[in-house]
């Protein structure tokens, strides 16, 4: 289960979180690493420490937390995204990659202090056992959960386990005044990577991808396939915000627009056992068509990698800001203890040879900081803010002049859009009250949306239901004030969010994407005015 519904892109929210879990490349497809001559000796020496620590020390102390700080302490004198996870959270870190967790399938949110379901996985455990949107969890396996200031670490950890076991809920129910309990038994959730696919006109069509996990390949084939039989002639292939996973899928996903035995990404490392080359195989699905592709400061790893595959091919228009800068390749080492360390274990490189890997120099702290750095500097809204090293100029197939050196370069640039980070806009978003008031309306409502079509409903103006009002009551509960002035600025954005979340929480992602895409996704609306570059990429 997740609590990433939100789709747009806040920067205000979300540069604290530019290093996130998911910026690792899984490369899965080599063997252990080699040891060291001077391993055996340094072992010994920790162990040493360790076993005096045990023995000595005059004070109680965990053993087992001293190890688990130690590899802590050591990583961080390596690269950035070298990490350590610990055995009780590698189940929910891998979830994502896997395409799949186990759990009772439900989409949460925590909104003051009160964990509230807003949607429950179609045909999981939680549906299947009567669950409803809105429901509030109120104990979890005779736990209470109401006042103990949980966040959403807290709920997985609580909600998630091994498949088949039990989970006991109360839940109280709005406008029931009652409260039910559920026994609710785990299975095995699907979690899709592609968000959404639709065809935007006629013959362009539109696909979203969330990350890069090991079912991606094969849904990014159904969906280009669909797309085609509706008559998709174009497409406009969305990877903003997508912060990677696993190298294999962006190879495949690669292969399907690039031609047979062109290179897709090289990886070199400290010794060739590491090196390797992946070229296009068999004819992929769609090696003719324009494409588009949109990124941002978020796009990260497995993203970078297609984006720079496509762009160095000339398969594709990339579109909007320069990408997040990861070049390094993780191999995931699984511990006696079932934790897992993720160690860099090569550079990557794209078909023109450039590598895309931000300078780490500095520090660890500097290198967190970058995305903050580069807003600060101006990068987000102008072109000519970016610093180009001339000496790192690469050629693409066709001859075009692209760069490395940190990032993905775009061919379009498109500058972040100031009004869709507006403050009351993402404080709104943040502290849940929109989300509250999505969910009060869909409750209210349920038996009439249900009823109408996503068209009926896409035409109709939310402000008849009076959302104003609503909101600045929630808002008023929450210590947001609102001005007049604040909400005419942000009042697109708000009722757009509105709207398209509950379009989501009806008819699903596709629904969300139809109404939120045309609002606040510039990168996407100007794309629709580009593929006649796009279409001259393909001559080549």
């Amino acid at each position: 289960m997740t609590n990433n519904s939100t789709k747009q892109i806040l920067l205000p929210i979300w540069l604290g979180l530019a290093i996130g879990a998911g910026v690792i490349i899984g490369a899965q497809f080599v063997d252990k690493p080699i040891k060291t001559k001077k391993t055996g000796t340094a072992i010994e020496k920790m162990k040493e420490v360790l076993l005096s620590i045990d023995n000595n020390y005059v004070d109680s102390i965990s053993v087992d937390f001293l190890v688990e700080e130690g590899i802590k302490g050591m990583l961080k004198e390596l690269d950035p995204h070298t990490s350590y996870i610990p055995s009780k959270e590698t189940n929910r870190a891998n979830a994502s990659l896997r395409g799949s967790y186990d759990g009772i399938g439900i989409e949460f949110d925590v909104i003051q202090d009160t964990i509230i379901v807003v949607l429950p996985i179609k045909e999981g455990p939680s549906q299947k056992a009567g669950i409803e949107i809105g429901d509030r969890i109120i104990s979890v396996n005779e736990e209470s959960v109401i006042g103990i200031n949980i966040d959403s670490r807290g709920v997985t950890t609580r909600l998630l386990g091994a498949k088949g076991s039990v989970v006991n809920l109360v839940i109280y129910r709005p406008g029931s005044n009652t409260e039910i309990p559920f026994k609710i038994k785990r299975g095995s959730i699907y979690q899709p990577t592609v968000d959404a696919f639709y065809m935007i006109d006629e013959q362009t069509g539109y696909i979203k991808l969330r990350s890069f996990g090991s079912l991606s390949a094969t849904e990014i084939s159904e969906a280009i396939d669909e797309l085609k039989s509706n008559g998709m002639e174009q497409l406009v292939f969305d990877l903003q915000s997508n912060s990677g996973g696993y190298l294999r899928a962006a190879e495949k996903i690669s292969d399907e627009f690039i031609k047979e035995n062109a290179v897709i990404v090289s990886q070199k490392g400290k010794t060739s056992k590491y090196d390797d080359e992946f070229r296009a195989t068999a004819k992929g699905s769609f090696e003719n068509q324009p494409v588009i592709v949109l990124i941002d400061e978020y796009s990260a790893s497995a993203s970078e990698i297609v984006a720079g595959a496509l762009q160095d091919n000339d398969r594709a228009l990339i579109v909007g800001r320069r990408s997040f800068g990861k070049g390094l390749v993780q191999l995931p080492i699984s511990l006696t203890d079932g934790s897992e360390l993720r160690l860099t274990i090569a550079r990557y490189y794209t078909p023109s040879g450039r590598s895309i890997q931000k300078s780490y120099k500095n520090g660890n702290k500097e290198y967190a900081h970058d995305l903050s750095a580069r807003y600060t500097n101006g990068e987000f809204y102008s072109a000519d803010s970016i610093h180009i090293i001339d000496s790192l100029a690469y050629k693409t197939v066709g001859g075009r002049t692209v760069y490395g050196g940190g990032g993905i370069m775009p061919d379009i640039f498109v500058p972040l859009d100031t009004s869709a980070t507006g403050s009351l806009y993402a404080n709104l978003l943040n502290a849940g009250a929109l989300r509250s008031v999505v969910l009060d309306y869909v409750i209210k409502h349920k038996e009439q949306l249900y009823a109408i079509t996503l068209e009926e409903f896409t035409g109709k103006d939310l402000d008849i239901f009076n959302m104003k009002a609503s909101l600045l009551k929630v808002a008023s509960a929450m210590s947001i004030i609102i001005s007049e002035e604040d909400y005419n600025a942000s009042s697109q954005l708000i009722s757009g969010y509105c709207k398209a979340e509950i379009a989501r929480l009806i008819w699903g992602g596709n629904a969300y994407y139809k109404i939120m895409n045309p609002i606040t996704n510039q990168a996407f609306n100007k794309s629709l005015t580009l593929f006649n570059q796009a279409a001259a990429l393909t001559l080549h």
